[in-house]
């Protein structure tokens, strides 16, 4: 049965649990990034946020509740409350957009909409890298004089296919050669071509990487810890997502540019932790405790 747009989800779940005739009871509805948090913070109690950096990005972390001016009633007792930031919508006009970022968002089926997601995630680095090599072809005959048609396929390249390029470190850049065969159907490419193909993918990466840097950086600014000598604890990031985790060159960037925007005195007692299946271990534990509380109240 086909439901609307806007149902209440929990509702739906537990009619269609209810339907299947399974004794199960929804206690609790997260997104990655919560359970992200939750997960890491169950794990060290040093955790101020998470960050999810795979197909999408997005970003979330604990604020004292007396700080949030849309806040009304009375505060929780923890005196905390969890800030989901939903980052992949920001856009600002401080944002490096090229022609490729805005003809992409022109595009997309949500023009306007998740900027910054389309700057930093992996579902967009590859087709960026695919509209500059396309760009390049039509005014520099990267690949000769004809335009090879799947090049001008819209995300025929996916991420995964650039971190494999990038990360060739083979003299001929064979793997590149055969990702440019492989997914675009180029073949019989010099080896100064793949390396204009590795730089790229460089660009395009190393850029994300520092923006999602920043990102995080605007977190710990928000929070008072990017002054030195203001916090003697620890600052714990639960990150997870396949870009972070999978794309080496990516993630050294952002943890570089991270040191970099903090300074050597506050960086030494931040640490980025990688939370395998932190949204799923979350949301187990949320829902675990929320059964234990009502069981308390009982």
């Amino acid at each position: 049965m086909k439901r609307q747009v806007g149902a209440d989800v929990v509702a739906e779940l537990s009619s269609a649990l209810d339907r299947q005739g399974l004794d199960m009871k929804v206690t609790a509805l997260v997104n990655d990034t919560i359970g992200t948090l939750a997960g890491g913070r169950y794990d060290d109690n040093d955790v101020v946020a998470a960050v999810i950096l795979g197909t999408g990005t997005n970003a979330a972390y604990v604020e004292r509740a007396n700080a949030i001016p849309k806040w009304h009633g009375l505060l929780p007792k923890s005196g905390d409350m969890v800030i989901n930031m939903e980052w992949g919508n920001f856009r600002s006009s401080h944002l490096p957009l090229t022609e490729f970022d805005q003809a992409l968002d022109a595009e997309s089926l949500n023009p306007g909409e998740q900027i910054y997601e389309k700057l930093i995630s992996g579902m967009y680095l590859g087709e960026i890298v695919r509209r500059v090599l396309l760009k390049m072809t039509e005014e520099a005959s990267l690949f000769g004089d004809d335009i090879p048609p799947k090049l001008k396929i819209p995300f025929i390249l996916r991420t995964p296919h650039m971190s494999m390029m990038h990360h060739d470190t083979s003299p001929d850049l064979r793997t590149v050669g055969a990702k440019l065969k492989d997914v675009l159907g180029i073949q019989g490419t010099s080896l100064k071509t793949r390396r204009l193909v590795v730089d790229v993918c460089d660009i395009v990466a190393k850029r994300g990487a520092r923006l999602a840097a920043a990102g995080i950086h605007g977190v710990l600014k928000k929070l008072g810890r990017d002054i030195p000598g203001s916090d003697k604890h620890r600052t714990v990031i639960a990150m997870d997502g396949g870009l972070y985790e999978h794309y080496t060159i990516f993630s050294e960037t952002l943890e570089n540019t991270l040191r970099e925007m903090l300074g050597e005195e506050v960086s030494s007692s931040v640490v980025i932790k990688l939370a395998n299946d932190g949204s799923g271990i979350g949301a187990a534990l949320l829902a675990a405790a929320h059964s234990q509380y009502l069981e308390a109240e009982v």
